[in-house]
């Protein structure tokens, strides 16, 4: 079969077959991706879908939902596609100037929604915030909460601050630059990060899913600690004293992170696993 059969369906329920047997051969979330896919394409919610199953399929939504179908199979990301990405509590829009949100960024929110309970109004910084998905996250959870989210990508930060309007959030501010650098001067309670971690030889750029994300927010130098180390050298001067640093790294970084953060001076090191039972963020407190 191949997407050239979609104009030959007559009803959305036989796309949405056909898109699912097509993309099973791609991806583990062929259900999913078609339904996401057949969404957009129609502009109706998927939850609707299954209800329209017998509904015929028009020439220019089969030619639509064909052409989101190609982008998939040959490799753009769903929310790339979509230009959309659910993300802890929040639906964000995403581009191909900003990473796409993973799950397992999730965990570095955990660990600061945890620290910012002792604290009455907690000030924050997120590092290469991309899309926002951590900051706005954690602005949504904490009303009193301040965040300053940062990017040395003018269109990345573009897209947070479109993200942080429609959320309507009003406790977040924004600043261009490389890491501490775009921080003004001041101390925070938290700073944050997901920055680049991946080895510049590592073979998973080679995946053809990956190629469509910005480098930038994906390659972390030779050992792909590069970006880690500049936070880190730099996050003290920015800290309160018990001020935490939290970063999202590599699955087998836990050990070279900490021993980073503790030969900057930071206390309390401790690395958590994401829910595939992996390295993924390590904390330090300030002195």
């Amino acid at each position: 079969m191949s997407v050239k059969y979609l104009s030959t369906v007559k009803t959305i329920g036989n796309a949405r077959q056909a898109a699912r047997a097509l993309l099973s051969e791609e991806t583990d979330t062929a259900a999913l991706d078609a339904d996401l896919l057949l969404s957009a394409a129609l502009s109706v919610n998927r939850n609707l879908l299954e209800a329209l199953d017998a509904t015929e399929l028009g020439p220019c939504q089969a030619t639509n939902f064909k052409h989101l179908l190609q982008r998939r199979l040959a490799g753009e990301p769903i929310a790339y596609i979509t230009q959309s990405k659910s993300f802890w509590t929040i639906d964000l829009q995403v581009s191909p100037a900003t990473l796409v949100p993973r799950p397992e960024t999730e965990l570095v929110v955990e660990r600061a929604l945890f620290h910012c309970q002792a604290i009455e109004s907690p000030e924050l910084a997120d590092l290469g915030t991309g899309s926002g998905c951590i900051a706005l996250a954690i602005a949504s959870e904490i009303s009193a909460a301040h965040l300053v989210a940062t990017d040395i990508s003018v269109d990345a930060l573009e897209v947070a601050k479109q993200n942080c309007k429609a959320l309507e959030l009003d406790n977040v501010s924004f600043s261009c630059g490389s890491w501490t650098e775009a921080l003004p001067n001041h101390r925070f309670d938290i700073i944050v990060s997901n920055p680049p971690y991946i080895a510049n030889d590592d073979q998973c750029l080679a995946d053809k899913f990956m190629r469509f994300e910005p480098p930038l927010a994906l390659i972390g130098g030779s050992d792909g600690l590069e970006s880690i180390r500049r936070i880190v050298t730099g996050a003290r001067k920015h800290l309160k004293p018990g001020g935490w640093l939290i970063i999202e790294h590599g699955c087998d970084q836990g050990n070279a992170v900490r021993n980073l953060f503790e030969s900057n001076g930071l206390k309390a090191c401790s690395t958590f696993k994401d829910l595939a039972d992996l390295d993924r963020v390590t904390e330090g407190r300030n002195s």
